[in-house]
This record gives C-alpha cells, structure tokens and sequence, in this order.
C-alpha cells in the first residue's frame, strides 16, 4: 500500500512537473504530437572531437544554438551573458567585461590575478584560451556553445577537472550568405555586429564577421570634491575574425585570424555597498552612482589577438588532423579598488573627510600584462572503420610566456608628470615561462547494436618556470625582494563511459572519469612577501545520465545524476585583512547533484526550454583556515592563530540551485511573423570567498528577458525588427566583494532596454 502511495505521489508530481513546463496537460501533448511535423532539431556537437549527435554522447554536455544564443549575446553582451544560462554553469568577473571566471558544477577559481589558472578551461575554435584575458573575447558570429560538465582530462587534456566550455564560430562557405544587426539601447549604447562569407574560387571560401560595441561613461562621481557625471561604465569594443578555408579532394585547411582592441572603464567599485551586520544593499547607493576620489583615473585596454591554422587529410580509414596556433594577450586596467574617498591624511596630516562609510586606507591599483605569447600544437590520428573498433590518438604541446605587472598608487599624491593626483608609489613584476606536452587516445568498441564502451588515457607533463621581483613598496620598505619557483608534475587521466539504446528514442549513459590541474604559481608580491605554490589537484567523478526524445519528436528530456571527490583542491585565499592572495590545498572537496535539460515543441507557434541543477559541494579539511575580512561578520570558527576554518563550507561562487526557461511565440502575421522570446535564469546565494560571512554572501539572483518583433522577407534577404529588454525587473544585486578594507561590493547590471533591425542575405 505504501509503495503504490509513493508511487502515485511520483506520478502526481511528474506530470505537475510537466505541465507546468508545457502550460498543459501532458496528454494533450501526446495527442497533438501526432498531428504535427515541426519537431526539435538534431543537435550536432563536437564534444568529442567529432561530430555525433548530442543525443548519443556519453557525456553530461548542454549546447546553446539559434534562437536562444542569439536572444543571450546580442546587444551589448559580454561573454558574462552565459551566467545561469546552462545549468551548472556560472561565470563571473570583477574585471567588468574581461577576465571572465567560469564555474561548472560548483568548481572554479577566484583568484583575480592575470597569472590565475581555471579549473574550467576555454576552448574557441579548437584553441584553448589559457590566461584569463584571453577568455573574455566577445561572442558574435557563433556557430554553438558547448559545455561539457565533468572532468574533460583525456581529448581536451590541461586544466579540465571542472569542465569545458567550447566555442564554435561560423566556417566559410562555398555559398554567400551574411547578416548584419545594429542595435542602440540605454544610456545610449550602440551594437552592430556583422558577417559575410563566399567562395573565392571552386575551393576556397572565406567569411569576415566583424563586431563593434560602444556605451559612453554614464555612472556619476558623487564624492564631495570629486564630482564628475558620465564618469565611469563606458566602454569600446571592436573585434573582428578573418577566416580562409580551402576544400579538396581529401584535404581540408582553415586559417583562423582574430582580433580584439578594448578601451573603457573597469568594473566600478562601490566602497561599503553592503551594510554591515547584513547582506543588505546600502541605499545611498544606486547602479548609476559611486563615491570614488580615483575615478578619474580609472581605465582599461585590452588587446589580444591570435591565429590558427587547422589542416586535415583524409586518408579514407583513417584522418589526420593538425592545429598550429598562437595567441597574445596585452591589458593595462587600473581602479579605484576601495572605491570610496579619503582615508589618508593630508599635507599637514590632518585626516580627510572620507565615506561612504569608513575607509581604513585608500587603494589605487593598476595590473598589467604588457607581453604575452602562447603556442599550441595538436596532432591526431582517428580512425574511420566501418566495424565496431574505432579510436584517436594524439600529441598536444603547450607554451606559454607571459609577464605580468603590478602598480599601487598613493591617491593623495601629486604626480607633476600625469599633472593628476595619484602617485605611483609602488610596482612588482611577474614572469612564467610554462611547457606542457600530453599524449593521448580515446577508444571506441560496439559491443552490440545497443550498447557503446569508451575508453580514453592521457598523459600530461607539466612544468612552470616562475620569478618575481619588488623593485617598489607601497609600504615603504627599503630594497629589492626577488622569488622564484618552479613547480613540475606529471599525470594520468582516464575515463572509462558507456551509451546504451534502452529504445530508438531513449539512450542511457555512464561515465567514470579522472581529471588533474597541475601545480599553480600566485607570487603577487606587490602586498606581500611570499610565493605560494599549489600542488596538483586531482578528481575523481562518477555520473549516470538518460537522454531522451519524446512526445515523437515534440519534446526531448536530458537528466544527469553525478558525485565528485577532489584531492588537493587548488583554492584561492583571496583579500582578507592582510590583502595579500595566497594558494592553498584543500585534502578533500567533495560535489554531488543532478542537472536537467529539456526541450519542448508545445504547439505549431509554441516552443519552450526548462533546465534545472542542483550542486552541493563541501570542503572536508579540519585543520584548512583562512585570514578574514576587514570589517564583516565572519560565521566560521577560528583556529589558535586566530583564522577561520573552512572545514564544512560550500565552495565560493557555488550555487546550490540553477535554473532557467524560455518562451518563443510565433505568429504569421501579413506576409511575415511576430515573434514574442522570453527568457528566466535564476540562481541561488552565493558565498563571495572562502569563508562563510553575514555581509559577503550574494543574494540569490533573477533576472528576466523579453524580445519582441517582426520578421519578414523580401528579394533574397530576411530582416528583422525587434525590441528587447533585459533584467526586466530591475533586480539590483551584490555579485562581488573586496575584503581586505571595507565591505566593498559590485552590483550586476540594471535594467538595459533597445531596438535591433537585423538583415540577412543569401
């Protein structure tokens, strides 16, 4: 009796579930199904390195394409656009538009430095984007998104243990098509992005896609002597990629050229934005206002470019494939980082008025990445058999050169070379040199039609070459401080999966995988006088997973079970009243949770999406303590030496609960169509570092999106009129902090309205 009332009760449930997805009943779905012929698209992905059916990969893998990538990134977005967007993925930066921070499954890095290595690696057009600026490049002209959950040590190798997200741009064509689309949106931003693509000759095609993004400064300075509107929020963005493809007989080959040129403002700073004894917002505050004495200052340039050239020979049972590229990396960013005024004393030391709130020091800093280079080389060799034996083994080799400077300011120092206050009174510099090599394999067997083994291995040697040197402190101390480290290790990754066809329609997978991140170097000595050095972490991670198509076609249902154990997770201590970052291993961290996607065509004019995740991580490490904030309210325990012990704590940046849907409505209307897009992302409280506090946890965070417009079509193009808006309810949330001083926090960004016309051509 019990088990047929539990029964029933999941019964009740599913199908409330499903209803509230669809908007009715789910047998009315089913009878409707059988008099349509619009069904969910195939979705091709390229997860392991070949193009299968998302459907048939054993690998907990979500893809944003078509309608709800372009409704995601248009207008203005940056690469942040992606936060809650996938379930088990969130991304966040406290660089504004650069130096984006993704976390997958509860797993990534913190740690603002330009020398940071992720746990979740960045893969564009087949190239991973290995510094952290390099991952910030803007997103227009793409193909798919992919985010591959788990490790992703074996095909995609280094720095993979949380995960991957994969980039995938428009190829060449022989065929001519393009589009262009200029959008202008509050606070007067203009967006215009555009391609076209043709064949040259009967084997070679090319395509150009170019992007241009402009928003003038619109946050006003309200420091008492500091007052200045329109100072700081603005940006300008021009990134352009230029690609060549040639198409024989049995030989391919792609030349990839980007580039990327960023001048604007850094994220803005908000000095005591979270009240103390709360998470609350303060209300002198609002999203288009700052007290800062050092905004005038503040600025941001990135530059970064890069090119690859992929060849391909087809051998008829076997492919050889090769990927030579190189990627460089410039930025300068400088900020008002307590982000408030006063906190010193003048001339005659006589303390200067300061708010909001108060400011124990004022701290003006500016990082640097004035010389950077990367080289990657891949080369494989996969099978095309006909039987039930195929595989792919390669050879991938990384270096990377990189040079990393810091300054620190005295803002109430005149300096006569600027004419402008804020004195450069300190600078350290950072030099890696970093080689990496991996040999790996992946191996297929059909044991029968329905059931699929993999089995891949990899070997990684990984080796840093690492110094630093102080020529300057901000704290006055005499001399000069060098230090140096040179961390090497080697690994084994493995994965061992399983795809079973329970039925045409319904495939069943499991996986087993091995992932590792090799030691990390953080010897920003500009504060401090240590290099850190974090050993290899290493994870080990079981998942289970059913992906399904339903409802003939109509509907299609994706769930993943999964639990991880991380050894020597490599974490972060970020701030604190020391303000000094320092790497640290944690003995045990462990994950476990499930994700869901689903897709679904409601009616001929209806279609939706509804994902869900959920992630609870733990750190398991009784004797692992931290420094504190300067002025919050740390929950945590202490240790002897007064720090706080993490023991317990959720991983920082973690959110326990993802979820999001969309909407499209389509009408035909005339000789065209209105459509209606909308779209919901939700995800819950978030600790900001890696002690649990009242005022450094973020506020769970809903945000709304609506697009509305017409298409039509006329002669051989197809244009498009619509308007939008984003955050549509204006939820006003702390998505960051600063610890070391006051209860410094960023807000995300506020309710963005526009107007897009876009014109495809064929």
């Amino acid at each position: 009796m019990k088990a047929m009332k539990r029964s029933t009760l999941a019964t009740l449930i599913n199908a409330t579930l499903f209803s509230a997805v669809a908007g009715t009943s789910f047998s009315t779905l089913a009878e409707e199904a059988q008099a349509k012929s619009n069904q969910l698209e195939v979705i091709q992905i390229t997860a392991r390195k070949r193009v299968e059916n998302a459907q048939e990969v054993p690998v907990s893998v979500s893809a944003l394409q078509g309608d709800n990538l372009d409704a995601y990134s248009s207008a203005g977005m940056d690469i942040r656009f992606m936060n809650a967007k996938i379930p088990s993925l969130s991304v966040e930066s406290s660089f504004g538009r650069t130096f984006p921070r993704f976390y997958v499954r509860g797993l990534g890095n913190t740690d603002f430095d330009l020398n940071a290595s992720q746990p979740v690696s960045l893969v564009v057009d087949e190239v991973v984007q290995e510094n952290p600026i390099l991952k910030g490049f803007p997103v227009f002209d793409i193909a798919r998104i992919e985010v591959l959950r788990g490790p992703q040590g074996t095909l995609f190798g280094r720095n993979t243990p949380a995960g991957l997200v994969k980039f995938d741009s428009v190829k060449p064509s022989q065929e001519f098509d393009g589009y262009a689309a200029v959008s202008y949106g509050s606070n007067s931003s203009i967006d215009f992005e555009g391609a076209a693509g043709t064949g040259l000759t009967d084997k070679i095609s090319t395509r150009v896609s170019v992007l241009v993004q402009d928003k003038p400064d619109y946050i006003d300075v309200k420091a008492p002597g500091f007052e200045k509107e329109d100072s700081l929020g603005g940006y300008n963005e021009k990134a352009a990629r230029v690609q060549f493809l040639y198409e024989g007989d049995d030989f391919t080959g792609l030349l990839n050229y980007h580039v990327r040129d960023l001048e604007g403002r850094p994220i803005a700073f908000r000095a005591n934005l979270i009240e103390k004894g709360s998470n609350n917002i303060n209300p002198l505050y609002d999203n288009d206002v700052v007290y800062q004495d050092a905004a005038s200052r503040a600025t941001q340039k990135v530059d970064t470019q890069g090119l690859s050239l992929k060849l391909e020979w087809d051998l008829k049972e076997h492919t050889i494939t090769s990927i030579t590229a190189w990627e460089s990396a410039e930025i300068y960013s400088r900020a008002d980082v307590d982000g408030g005024y006063g906190g010193w004393a003048d001339a005659n030391d006589v303390p200067v008025a300061q708010g909001p709130g108060v400011i124990f020091f004022a701290s003006e800093t500016a990082d640097a990445i004035p010389d950077h280079d990367q080289y990657t080389q891949e080369l494989r060799l996969s099978s095309n058999f006909s039987g039930d034996f195929n595989y792919q083994v390669g050879l991938f080799l990384f270096e990377e050169d990189l040079t990393i400077e810091s300054f620190s300011f005295d803002t109430s120092a005149y300096d006569a070379a600027a004419q402008n206050y804020g004195l450069q009174n300190g600078y350290a510099v950072q030099y890696q040199d970093t080689s990496a090599w991996a040999l790996f394999g992946s191996f297929d067997y059909t044991v029968s039609d329905d059931l699929e083994v993999t089995l891949g291995l990899r070997y990684s040697d990984d080796e840093k070459d690492f110094s630093a040197k102080r020529t300057q402190s901000p704290f006055g101390i005499p001399g000069t401080l060098e230090v140096a480290a040179n961390p090497s290790d080697s690994h084994v990754s493995w994965d061992l999966s399983a795809t079973y066809k329970l039925t045409d329609d319904v495939n069943l997978f499991g996986r087993i995988a091995n992932g590792f991140r090799a030691p990390s170097v953080q010897g920003r000595i500009l504060f401090g006088n240590d290099v850190t050095v974090a050993e290899s972490e290493t994870v080990n991670s079981i998942e289970f997973g059913v992906k399904s198509d339903v409802l003939d076609g109509q509907g299609r249902v994706n769930a993943t079970v999964f639990y991880f154990q991380m050894d020597d997770q490599q974490l972060t201590a970020v701030g604190g009243g020391a303000n000094f970052n320092r790497l640290i291993n944690a003995d045990t961290t462990t994950g476990y949770g499930f994700e869901v996607d689903s897709e679904w065509v409601l009616t001929d004019e209806l279609n939706a999406t509804f994902n869900v995740s959920y992630n609870k991580t733990e750190i398991d490490d009784p004797t692992l303590a931290v420094e504190g904030c300067a002025q919050c309210t740390v929950l945590d325990p202490q240790n002897d030496q007064g720090r706080y012990l993490l023991d317990g704590n959720s991983l920082p940046h973690a959110p326990e609960w993802i979820s999001n849907a969309t909407l499209r409505y389509t009408k035909e209307l005339e000789d065209g169509e209105f459509f209606v897009y909308t779209d919901l992302s939700y995800r819950s409280e978030i600790d900001f570092f890696l002690y649990e506090s009242v005022e450094f946890k973020g506020e769970a965070l809903f945000e709304a999106g609506v697009r509305a417009g017409y298409a039509w079509n006329s002669g051989d193009n197809d244009y498009e009129v619509s308007a939008f808006v984003r955050n549509l309810f204006d939820e006003q949330v702390v998505i960051g902090g600063v610890d070391f001083n006051n209860n410094t926090g960023m807000l995300n960004e506020e309710r963005f309205l526009g107007a897009e016309f876009k014109v495809k051509f064929f």
